[in-house]
């Protein structure tokens, strides 16, 4: 459930909460643009749709899997936007709206969960936005050694140390409470607090690892762990856009002027299934997703733009764009092909191996005699 402990920018209705607890983070929101303001619940709305037509898709045999975010999106799209274009992202498999707002497409999403890419997209080309990990809490000993060499190659090549917050890079890991657990993510934390890497460890406690409910994991709150491994923490009100942005706002500056990582708990919610294999009705009771549902991050953000003077116009425009994408995936979607089975191979070793053209052959000869066979049956 919410905590006392979290940093709350808005509250479940939509009023912006202005005390000693808040003092330092709404500066950050207090320079926004109105535009950037607007792009919060644009990105919200939109890529909640989306995640509900590709859930669609999956129920009608389109694609393998579906990893729906239903809830998550304050905790994302706040976040996601606090990171500059330098910075580097790793998610975990969840992140939809933050990948969108560095670049993905998200078809690509469509095309991974449907087993149609291996991997699904060059980092370089989505923004600095890292793979899919499915291998639980792996991502972060990923980031935390991007972090260590971002921070080794400024310190070879800027004796002075000094920071400049428009070219410094930092990164920012996330991963969920069931990821928690793992040792790849104390192992992170570790070396972490040791290189004082400029990086932001994200956790986006959604209260369930499948089956299993926090308070089973762990005794204490989550962010009391990064305090114990001596990197600075703080909870926050994960459905609370404004909270999310701000916070991590201030966790990337801190990280980009080095002052090492920080670590942010976003208390939020999974509203649906872990997956598509997932039936959360066996282990979930109705009064804990309805409680979490009054403090829904679009309804709770759209009742913030209205009471700013924001019309109807701008939130039929968004559903507009919501429902326009949502065709446009579909749509694409049952135009996809299955690749070549040569393309597994294409990538295995920057130059040609013999190892890996044996294979290839092999498999191009595999293929070609359930051909042959079919030649000859019809020949009899």
């Amino acid at each position: 459930m919410s905590s006392d402990a979290a940093i709350q920018l808005l509250t479940p209705d939509g009023q912006l909460v202005s005390d000693d607890r808040t003092s330092e983070y709404l500066p950050w929101i207090e320079k926004l643009p109105e535009s950037r303001l607007l792009d919060f619940h644009r990105q919200m709305v939109v890529m909640r749709r989306f995640d509900t037509e590709a859930g669609n898709l999956q129920r009608q045999g389109q694609l393998a899997l579906w990893i729906p975010s239903i809830g998550q999106e304050g905790a994302q799209v706040g976040s996601g936007y606090a990171a500059a274009p330098q910075d580097h992202i790793f998610p975990a498999y969840r992140e939809h709206a933050v990948g969108r707002i560095r670049g993905l497409d998200p078809m690509r999403l469509i095309e991974m969960l449907r087993g149609l890419s291996h991997g699904g997209w060059v980092p370089s080309e989505t923004g600095n936005f890292h793979l899919y990990t499915l291998v639980i809490g792996s991502q972060s000993l990923h980031a935390t050694g991007y972090a260590m060499g971002i921070a080794l190659d400024k310190l070879n090549g800027n004796a002075s140390g000094a920071s400049d917050q428009d070219t410094d890079a930092a990164v920012l890991v996330y991963y969920g409470d069931g990821a928690s657990s793992q040792g790849d993510v104390s192992e992170a934390m570790i070396f972490a607090a040791s290189y004082q890497t400029p990086q932001v460890f994200f956790l986006q406690n959604n209260h369930w690892a499948i089956s299993v409910p926090v308070e089973r994991q762990s005794r204490t709150p989550l962010y009391l762990r990064g305090t114990g491994f001596g990197i600075p923490s703080v909870q926050i009100d994960g459905n609370d856009v404004l909270a999310s942005y701000a916070v991590t706002s201030q966790g990337l500056l801190d990280a980009r002027s080095g002052r090492g990582p920080r670590y942010i708990e976003a208390l939020t919610y999974r509203m649906g299934a872990h997956t598509s294999s997932d039936d959360p009705s066996k282990y979930r009771e109705n009064d804990e997703v309805a409680y979490w549902g009054a403090r829904d991050p679009i309804t709770r953000y759209e009742a913030y733009l209205r009471g700013k003077g924001v019309g109807d116009d701008f939130f039929s425009e968004v559903a507009e764009e919501a429902e326009d994408l949502a065709a446009e995936v579909r749509a694409r979607t049952m135009t996809l092909q299955d690749p070549p089975t040569t393309k597994i191979f294409e990538h295995v070793y920057t130059d040609a191996h013999p190892l890996v053209d044996a294979q290839r052959d092999w498999l191009a000869a595999y293929e070609a005699s359930f051909a042959d066979d079919a030649g000859e049956g019809a020949g009899r």
